[in-house]
């Protein structure tokens, strides 16, 4: 969580900061700041709210080449102007912007304090400022002093400091992402290459243990110990126009209506005469696999589960986990288990963690993941991009799907080589179903009734979304999706655990999306018509001629598919749904209250 910009080079800097930080704003928006250095002071601009609350803010562009910004999650403290970053010294020369959490601010604050250090704020970021001025006091070097205070932080941190009277950015990172933007006449630093892409698609991507010292026409990448270090100067295919809202109201309906490009992207080049293609991955890759662990958090957990259920049917031991709760549930693990990584940033702490478990285990471990040099595809021992581009929207769409595609791809391309494996009798009408997805998608997005169907819906006392098989996962995202962006109570289960209590909370004020993808959805029938019964109106989600229309109340209409690509045609109607659901009920979409797009922190 938190979005870092910082940018020093020819001309103001205070204009890239701003721009940065309205393209940070997903990562947290709880409150803003910058801070710019132009030799007469550091000069700190910062108040709780949104970017704009504190562009309202500056009665005048301060001015300086040298700058860093900040829009913040909050961990520790309140949103309040005070908590806010940028962070100072006592004295006010030494300005910081950190992302992480400082597991030992209490004891370094407790000793800064009785060293006469004077703090303004309830974060845990402000001991870091404090700590480089009590090491320029003692070493008079700024760099040394830089190194010995994140030498001394424990916990997890990416931070840009700068200092009055220096024409330099200092930087380092441990467990918190940071990304250097290399350009002719200027660098930037940000947690996210978003924040930067209108400037430069140059990407040095930082790594644990890294610090980097910027100046106007230089940059230094070093290790905490002063040894220079080399990083490879990586090119972002990402369009910049792919960045913004365009004409769209909102990035979440952009990401929703952007999908049958994200899905052609995902699926281009890797299917092959009737077999699934990765090119870094030969032949014989996945022999040795006897298991399967998939982890991930929120949205991407849910695209595992679909991607479990494709390698169970393949006859591959397989298991989606939630990855905060890996370390007690995982079980055994050896060199032939597959530890998948799904996060969509490739940053998601959680999953980090998990995915380390399982390796230090002895576990084989693979990524999927969204971005490039991101620290997931890093750390694995490979890597399978899902191209969905960049998605702004805390809410995941475009990705979920480009996920699930890419984990079903994968679950046919390990069953190709393990030797006891099943792959799908239809196989190849899977496959070739699938090169009609994106055109299906967009059927979808032309003929949706999803926003009638939220004006009628709107006034409910709650949500219950349920499916069987692929179906499931696809309920528990619907529902997921609704209660993040419309603040209403939503609640995904399996067909068949309705009647095991769920149907208690069924009343005529709570509509049920039964989730159907034309293969075994006959406990989703059976319990959609028990909860009808009951009074709820139910709404058919799936192709025309399934069975439940004919006594549904409603009808979210899929085209006929493949039933593996049916429960993502469907959740692109309940995306749609709680989209406009949302907008109806005039909530922050893009930015839903106590959420950020990228969990950076456990």
């Amino acid at each position: 969580m938190c979005g870092i910009i910082a940018r020093v080079g020819d001309g103001n800097a205070t204009e890239t900061l701003l721009s940065g930080l309205e393209n940070l704003e997903y990562r947290g928006y709880d409150s803003a700041g910058i801070a710019v250095q132009n030799g007469s002071g550091v000069k700190v601009h910062k108040c709780s709210g949104d970017v704009s609350d504190l562009e309202s803010t500056l009665d005048s562009r301060p001015s300086g080449n040298v700058g860093i910004g900040h829009t913040r999650w909050s961990t520790h403290g309140p949103p309040t102007d005070e908590n806010a970053h940028p962070h100072t010294d006592t004295a006010g020369d030494v300005a910081v912007v950190h992302n992480g959490v400082i597991d030992n601010y209490d004891q370094l604050r407790t000793e800064l304090q009785a060293n006469g250090h004077v703090f303004e704020s309830d974060t845990d970021t402000e001991v870091i400022p404090h700590l480089i001025d009590e090491y320029r006091e003692t070493t008079g070097d700024t760099e040394q002093a830089v190194r010995r205070a994140v030498d001394t932080l424990e916990g997890s941190y990416a931070i840009a400091a700068i200092v009055d009277g220096e024409e330099r950015i200092y930087a380092a990172r441990k467990g918190s992402p940071l990304v250097l933007g290399v350009d002719d006449e200027e660098w930037f630093l940000a947690s996210d290459v978003p924040a930067f892409l209108e400037y430069t698609d140059e990407v040095i991507y930082l790594e644990d243990g890294d610090l980097v010292v910027l100046e106007p026409d230089s940059y230094r990448l070093t290790d905490l110990e002063g040894n220079p270090i080399d990083r490879s100067v990586d090119t972002v295919d990402w369009d910049p126009k792919d960045a913004g809202k365009g004409e769209y109201d909102h990035y979440m309906k952009k990401e929703i209506h952007s999908q049958p490009t994200a899905l052609s992207n995902t699926i281009e080049g890797r299917i092959d005469d009737g077999d699934v293609d990765f090119a870094d991955l030969p032949p014989g890759a996945f022999a040795d696999v006897e298991s399967v662990q998939l982890v991930a958090c929120g949205t991407s957990y849910h695209a595992a589960m679909y991607g479990g259920q494709l390698l169970r049917a393949a006859g591959i031991p397989a298991t989606a986990l939630r990855a905060s709760e890996y370390e007690s549930v995982a079980g055994p693990v050896d060199e032939n288990t597959l530890v998948v990584a799904v996060t969509q940033s490739g940053e998601t702490a959680d999953t980090l963690e998990a995915v380390r478990t399982g390796s230090a285990r002895g576990g084989r471990t693979l990524a999927v993941t969204n971005v490039v040099g991101s620290t997931a595809a890093r750390e694995t021992d490979e890597a399978i991009y899902i191209r969905a581009g960049p998605e702004v929207g805390v809410a995941a769409t475009k990705t979920y799907s480009s996920q699930v595609v890419t984990l079903a791809l994968l679950s046919q391309r390990i069953a190709a080589d393990v030797p006891d494996a099943t792959p799908a009798d239809d196989r190849a009408a899977m496959l070739d179903a699938l090169a009609d997805l994106p055109r299906h998608v967009e059927t979808v997005l032309e003929t949706s009734r999803a926003e009638t169907l939220a004006a009628e819906t709107l006034e409910s006392e709650a949500y219950v979304f349920v499916g069987n098989g692929f179906g499931h996962s696809v309920a528990l995202e619907g529902a997921l999706k609704f209660k993040e962006i419309t603040y209403e109570h939503a609640e995904g289960f399996a067909s068949g655990q309705l009647k095991h209590g769920p149907l208690a909370l069924v009343t005529e004020e709570t509509p049920l999306f039964a989730v159907c993808t034309g293969g075994d959805d006959e406990k989703t029938k059976t319990n959609a018509i028990e909860a009808r019964s009951r009074g709820a109106p139910v709404v058919a989600v799936g192709p025309d001629d399934h069975p439940l229309c004919d006594v549904a109340d409603a009808h979210l209409s899929v085209p006929e598919t493949h039933p593996v690509w049916a429960g993502l045609l469907a959740n692109v109607q309940l995306q749609l749904l709680s989209y406009y659901a949302a907008k109806l009920l005039e909530r922050p979409i893009d930015k839903p209250r106590n959420l950020a797009k990228s969990v950076t922190v456990e």
